[in-house]
């Protein structure tokens, strides 16, 4: 399948300043929150209200695949259910393709969401007595949509997920993965723009696990779908993430991509999230790359020109295997024809380390 084209720069959800405060005073703790300051202990202690969201601000722009990571009570599940107002938002907006969730009707919201809006949860909730076209038709069924157009969207959609064969089956001769599969089909039948997907793959083995992670990641480029993926796995959320949010007590505590993240952690908890991930295929050469006047002041008889090139998204591991392969002890990177740094075996080393030269440059 090809990618298909889309204009990355629009943005489909835009989230401004989203809180979300549980309990019978909710509305008296984010005024003392506005107020006074107050943070998520002394909301607790003084309301007895719990804050799930405070003052989330994302985009998800068309096209990307944009991972909420957190651990248990971290607020990723509160957030995602406040993209499509499952949850409603005690302060903030959630725009969707421009249009204030808040504003809509219950009429208009419900058509954002059969039209606009597919999810995918952790429990998958197949219909045990309807077969699996049926299952992946459902939605589509309470659109009102004809018997017969349905169950031909429902087929193309079991196809794209790889469950052609499998149409007339039940929901108990499947598979765990399968199972997604059809959950993700039943979201892809009503064809939206946006898939919000809640732990959809936690509760699988580690290899069926990762086989549905890049068939999802694959899946959903080739369709020029955007998507959120809300994971507790760091690796997960690499695997399949163009951008990841950090959460942490309800508050985001970085976004970016791996690449940013694993260099430039914003403080001591996410540091501490990325210290074992390996950084073999997340960091590239324009990370860990010299200038070339840094290169050649230190190297002032060293011929460039006759340097191993490599590009600027080159990784860390070809970049270990070139230097392993090339007679020079660098490696020159190469944009339009252009030498635009030079990786030298210490830089490597400080890459994989996890260390950016620019990060040492600029201290």
């Amino acid at each position: 399948m090809k990618t298909a084209n889309v204009d990355t720069n629009e943005v489909l959800i835009d989230c401004q300043s989203l809180w979300k405060v549980f309990g019978d005073k909710s509305s008296a703790a984010m005024k003392s929150i506005a107020e006074r300051g107050l943070g998520k202990k002394r909301v607790l202690q003084e309301f007895n209200c719990v804050v799930g969201v405070s003052d989330a601000s994302i985009q998800v722009r068309r096209g990307e695949i944009f991972c909420i990571m957190g651990l248990s009570g971290s607020g990723k599940s509160t957030l995602i259910r406040l993209l499509n107002k499952l949850i409603t938002p005690s302060a903030g907006k959630v725009l969707v393709k421009g249009r204030d969730l808040a504003a809509m009707s219950p009429a208009d919201l419900r058509q954002m969401r059969a039209r606009n809006i597919g999810m995918v949860f952790q429990s998958v909730a197949l219909l045990p007595h309807r077969t699996v076209l049926e299952n992946a038709a459902f939605g589509l069924e309470v659109q009102g949509i004809p018997k017969p157009e349905r169950n031909a969207t429902a087929s193309a959609a079991l196809e794209k997920v790889g469950l052609a064969d499998w149409v007339n089956r039940y929901p108990n001769e499947l598979s765990g993965g399968m199972q997604q599969r059809v959950g993700l089909a039943r979201a892809l039948a009503a064809d939206p723009e946006i898939i919000l997907m809640d732990e959809p793959f936690s509760a699988l083995d580690p290899l069926i696990r990762r086989q549905l992670q890049d068939e999802f990641r694959q899946l959903t480029k080739a369709l020029g779908k955007s998507a959120v993926f809300i994971t507790h796995d760091l690796d997960e959320a690499i695997r399949i993430g163009d951008r990841i949010a950090i959460m942490k007590d309800g508050v985001i505590i970085q976004t970016g991509t791996a690449e940013e993240i694993i260099l430039n952690p914003a403080d001591a908890y996410v540091a501490e999230f990325v210290a074992g991930i390996s950084r073999l295929h997340l960091i590239k050469a324009h990370s860990v790359m010299r200038s070339v006047n840094e290169f050649q002041r230190s190297e002032p008889n060293s011929d460039i020109s006759s340097l191993v090139r490599t590009t600027p998204d080159a990784d860390i591991d070809e970049l270990i295997t070139l230097t392993m392969q090339s007679e020079r002890d660098a490696i020159a990177v190469v944009d339009n024809d252009q030498v635009i740094g030079v990786v030298t075996p210490r830089s490597l080393l400080m890459g994989v380390k996890g260390t950016s030269t620019h990060n040492l440059a600029a201290a």
